[in-house]
Order: structure tokens, then C-alpha cells, then sequence
């Protein structure tokens, strides 16, 4: 499977936007899915997961309450909703598919990456 995440740009603080991450295969339904983001010089940290089918998701503290996950399996899609956008929130952002299913919030469980999409927000 081949991921294509798209949806970055430049925003400033307080602005939304929505990462899309599209998947090559139709077993994308099977997979579980995640969004990671790195900054310059810090580590890839977790930021929203969901299983395969969407029972479980879970997002990092910093993003509780403004980011939303959410996946279309007829689209072999998910999404990851960015609201009230800071300055910290500024990484790249990469998808990522865990082949189990059952999702999880630690990037060595992900077996395959999409190349990233960059996220600018200005204070």
C-alpha cells in the first residue's frame, strides 16, 4: 500500500485545517490508521490514531478537543480535522497504516508511511 498525505499549509494561529491521507490499496478497510507529526530537531511524536474500523481513536494531549480523526473506507481515506491551530502545532504531519488493525499510538507499530505534509501556523 502507498500513502498520499495532502491538506498543509500556512495558516495563522486560531485557523483550521483538514490532512487527508489517501490510501493506494482497497485493504486500506483493514488497517489501522495514524497521524504523526515531527518538528525541526524533535523527535516523531503521536498525535491521532483509529483502527480499522473506526471503534477506537485516541489523540495525543496537546490535541485533545481541537483535532478529530476520522476515516471513509469507501474512499480508502482518512482525515485528521485541525481546529484552533497554534504555533506548536507547526511540524510535518505523516500518515501512517498499521497493518494489524487494531491501532496504536507508537510509530514502530506502523508498517508503512505516507511522505508527510507540511503545517505552518503563525502567531
Amino acid at each position: 500500500v502507498q500513502l498520499q498525505a495532502s491538506g498543509g499549509g500556512l495558516v495563522q494561529a486560531g485557523d483550521s485545517l483538514r490532512l487527508s491521507c489517501a490510501a493506494s490499496q482497497h485493504t486500506f478497510s483493514n488497517y489501522a490508521m495514524g497521524w504523526f507529526r515531527q518538528a525541526p530537531g524533535k523527535e516523531r511524536e503521536f498525535v491521532s490514531g483509529i483502527n480499522w474500523r473506526g471503534s477506537w481513536t485516541d489523540y495525543a494531549d496537546s490535541v485533545k478537543g481541537r483535532f478529530t480523526i476520522s476515516r471513509d473506507n469507501a474512499k480508502s481515506t482518512v482525515y485528521l480535522q485541525m481546529n484552533s491551530l497554534k504555533p506548536e502545532d507547526t511540524a510535518v504531519y505523516y500518515c501512517g497504516a498499521e497493518v494489524r488493525g487494531v491501532g496504536s499510538v507508537y510509530a514502530s507499530d506502523y508498517d508503512v508511511w505516507g511522505q508527510g505534509t507540511q503545517v505552518t501556523v503563525s502567531s
